[in-house]
């Protein structure tokens, strides 16, 4: 079992719900049950399913749950791409967002590895 709040990939999602998170209070409060509750809900996934697989006994259990944090990202993208589509954020934003979750995504992807190579 490994202390999840020391992964680097884990901090650095973490980091990005809180962003997610401050970003989203400025969109249409109409979205809140939409696309608000989806791309949060998303966002979380990611530290949340690190965090939970790394109590797990198995290394391929662990890689499990890294590989649906890693589908999260894409959920993730997709949001952002449709939230400045709709003029909810600028299009700066949007691609600073979008670069920092394919990060994210490289990081988990390249753990995954790590760990399936043992």
């Amino acid at each position: 079992m490994r202390d999840f709040k020391k992964l680097k990939v884990w901090e650095r999602s973490h980091n990005f719900v809180l962003n997610i998170y401050q970003l989203t209070k400025l969109f249409p409060k109409e979205e809140l049950y939409g696309i608000i509750s989806q791309l949060r809900r998303a966002a979380v996934s990611i530290p949340t399913n690190i965090a939970e697989g790394s109590g797990k006994q198995t290394e391929k259990d662990f890689a499990k749950y890294l590989s649906i944090a890693a589908g999260s990202t894409n959920e993730t993208e997709y949001l952002l791409i449709l939230s400045k589509d709709l003029g909810f954020i600028k299009e700066s934003i949007a691609t600073d967002l979008i670069t920092e979750i394919n990060e994210i995504k490289k990081m988990l992807n390249a753990f995954i590895l790590k760990i399936a190579n043992g």
